[in-house]
């Protein structure tokens, strides 16, 4: 199973991931990026949706094993 990552030193804090997928992606005002808050179990077709829509493509699929 893949789990989604965020790489954050890219993320460019849009907010993107976040308005598309909020059960998945978070917002961290201190640092202003986003970051995962649910690896796996999510809703795939809207993290694709955010991975696609995110401007500096730093949100990634990662195959386990």
């Amino acid at each position: 199973m893949a789990k989604v990552i965020i790489v954050t030193e890219e993320c460019i804090g849009c907010e993107s991931c976040v308005e598309i997928c909020p059960e998945v992606f978070a917002f961290d005002e201190n640092e202003e990026k986003a970051y995962v808050i649910l690896e796996e179990g999510g809703p795939e077709d809207l993290i694709q949706e955010a991975i696609d829509s995110c401007p500096v493509e730093c949100i990634h699929w990662e195959e386990e094993g």
